[in-house]
């Protein structure tokens, strides 16, 4: 492996320490490889943030890939068995902060770009790349913008890739072809502080708010689809009490999120909440924030190419997904019909010791490039 375009590249990128909303010229370095390969590359910059938009043709169909070149925070330093920000080659693995979430993709597609370029340069359509550095952090200022500008200016894409790390056991066994849409709210009851000793005079918000929590987790928000489960009611934090142990506190905060379906919707979560609250009579504040809407791709050209290039390449009967937190995917389906994330094996990401198999770097790109011949074949 020592040889492979794509170890280099990977170790390139892993080696720098681009902690989100970072990129530490990781676009730049890719920039000039991919103009080499006839790409048009522009920087997009929003607030503190660092895009890359690259194109090459302006046919359609636009085939895009995405990912991101910022990273999680390392965790204690000591208990990395070597600098996560050396890439490190030992026991038939890469590790290094970024492996496999997400320099290893980038690294792949990249190459296989420039592998498909140099073999079918007539090839139809366009091919795009779509890089942030604002992944792994709020995402307010990278891969939504940069769909908005893209809208703005009226590109059309027709395929995306994300090159998010989708695979479970083996390369190739689990792509996502949608993702949960994510909605948190932050409840307050109110209630009346007193003496423990004298309930009459107090309105406990805790004991209001219990019965009204056993519904909420009872309740049944919908029964998914052919593509999600169900909608999950999650209770994430419960704070209440003055830390003494003799006074009835004034109010109760729960935090709590929904990850949905396309089987409901923000407005029909928030007004089911609403009605039992009221049901139950309490006194309270309700604030929303909606974290992403779902995202669906049917079965159709591009999820059966992706299928045809894992099987080839691997010999895996690939699966399709919505399992997962939320990605970029959420962003560029709005400009997007059809996107799907396939990557490496998910097992370590955000962990203590990073990581990828060595032996999945040249497969993961060949599957990448194979996907372009499908979708993008030369012309006749």
């Amino acid at each position: 492996m020592s040889d492979s375009a794509v170890l280099q590249l990977a170790k390139d990128l892993i080696a720098r320490p681009s902690l989100t909303p970072a990129d530490c010229d990781c676009q730049q370095m890719l920039a000039r490889r991919l103009e080499a390969a006839g790409f048009a590359c522009e920087s997009l910059v929003f607030g503190d943030v660092v895009n890359l938009w690259a194109r090459r043709g302006a046919a359609q169909p636009l085939l895009v890939f995405a990912g991101h070149t910022d990273v999680v925070p390392t965790g204690p330093l000591e208990r990395w068995d070597s600098d996560p920000f050396t890439p490190t080659e030992r026991d038939g693995m890469l590790y290094g902060r970024g492996a496999a979430d997400m320099k290893s993709s980038i690294a792949a597609f990249v190459v296989a770009v420039e592998e498909f370029v140099a073999r079918h340069p007539g090839h139809q359509g366009s091919i795009g790349l779509l890089i942030t550095a604002d992944e792994e952090g709020p995402s307010i200022n990278g891969t939504v913008k940069v769909c908005e500008e893209l809208a703005r200016r009226g590109e059309q894409l027709d395929y995306c890739i994300v090159g998010e790390p989708t695979s479970v056991g083996t390369l190739g066994d689990t792509v996502k072809n949608g993702r949960r849409g994510s909605l948190s709210g932050k409840l307050t009851i109110k209630g009346k502080q007193g003496h423990v000793a004298y309930p009459q005079l107090a309105r406990n918000p805790i004991h209001l708010l219990a019965p009204a929590l056993v519904d909420l987790t009872a309740h049944q928000w919908d029964a998914g689809n052919e593509y999600f489960p169900a909608t999950t009611f999650q209770v994430s934090n419960l704070h209440s009490g003055t830390g003494a142990t003799n006074v009835v506190p004034s109010t109760a905060v729960l935090d709590f999120n929904f990850r949905f379906s396309t089987a409901s919707t923000p407005d029909m979560l928030k007004e089911r909440v609403n009605a039992i609250l009221r049901r139950h009579q309490l006194d309270y504040d309700l604030d929303w924030t909606l974290g992403g809407k779902p995202f669906l791709t049917p079965k159709g050209e591009l999820s059966a190419a992706l299928a045809q290039a894992i099987e080839a390449e691997t010999g895996v009967a690939t699966q399709l997904s919505t399992t997962g937190g939320t990605s970029d995917g959420r962003f560029i389906a709005g400009i997007c019909p059809q996107v799907i994330e396939f990557g490496p094996i998910n097992a370590s990401i955000h962990q203590i010791n990073e990581h990828i198999r060595l032996d999945t770097l040249e497969p993961l790109k060949n599957i990448y490039r194979r996907s372009l011949e499908h979708l993008l074949p030369d012309t006749a």
